[in-house]
């Protein structure tokens, strides 16, 4: 499935970064949850395909874990997928649970129509949050998207996932938090001035607004991150000074928060 890849996103984030150059710090979780604070619906909007966010997710799930605190974990995979992911959260983690995980179709796509969400990293984050429910945390794991191929454009499907994601929300109990790991554009509070035709008008988060939401856009100083253009594959990001967070409260703001991470590199696709 080949669709609109945050490529403009990027763009525009870079030429609109009113940020000061300033040391950037290694803990990006700690920014996060630092500037998040009490929001229940933690969106970030990354890079897909890297080795880095994956290990920044986990870091996240762990630490807001903590003391028995409740959190979900909705990735951008089919609903389909819920009912094995269940099973493997519930399994030993071995060779032929992670197996089983990857037999269904959407695990299967390769070549130009790879878009990187579908890899061994994101694989190992399932695991680390297996391991967390297997240590008595209370965790979870769903995915929120429809099946690939399925939606009619990309306004169709922001829609459908923002349904999903919705009814996931107002299943969890008073005092849970969720994460959710989308694709930088779905992650838009709203659409960019000057975004390409086809990008959906009502990007997923958007939708999400009367939420207790907070967006955070995942960039990076340097290195390469995997996107769909005239077809799938690494795709090198522009090289910047480090950067301290930037906090944005305009009421058409794109983002709540963006943070620079060190650096990307892509991670160990799934074929």
């Amino acid at each position: 499935m080949k669709r609109w890849m945050p490529s403009a996103v990027l763009a525009m984030t870079l030429l609109c970064s009113a940020a000061m150059a300033a040391p950037a710090p290694d803990d990006t979780a700690t920014q996060i949850m630092a500037h998040a604070g009490d929001h229940r619906l933690v969106v970030l909007g990354e890079y897909h395909g890297t080795a880095e966010t994956p290990l920044l997710v986990a870091d996240l799930t762990e630490r807001y874990s903590r003391d028995n605190a409740a959190v979900r974990l909705a990735l951008e995979l089919p609903m389909s997928e819920n009912a094995a992911l269940a099973r493997y959260l519930r399994s030993d983690g071995g060779a032929d649970a992670r197996d089983a995980l990857r037999t269904s179709p959407f695990w299967a796509v390769k070549d130009d129509q790879h878009d990187g969400r579908r890899s061994s990293n994101m694989l190992d984050l399932i695991d680390a949050v297996r391991a967390l429910r297997a240590q008595g945390r209370d965790v979870g794991i769903a995915g929120y998207d429809v099946e690939t191929g399925t939606s009619k454009d990309n306004q169709t499907r922001d829609t459908a996932m923002a349904t999903h994601l919705r009814q996931q929300f107002s299943a969890l109990p008073a005092d849970a938090r969720m994460l959710v790991l989308t694709g930088n554009a779905h992650a838009l509070r709203a659409r960019p001035q000057g975004a390409p035709a086809e990008m959906q008008q009502q990007p997923m988060s958007a939708q999400l607004r009367d939420l207790p939401l907070y967006s955070v856009r995942l960039d990076a100083l340097r290195g390469e991150a995997w996107a769909c253009l005239d077809r799938c594959g690494p795709r090198s990001l522009v090289e910047q000074p480090a950067r301290a967070p930037r906090v944005d409260t305009h009421p058409r703001r794109s983002y709540d928060l963006v943070v620079w991470m060190p650096q990307l590199s892509v991670g160990r696709l799934v074929d």
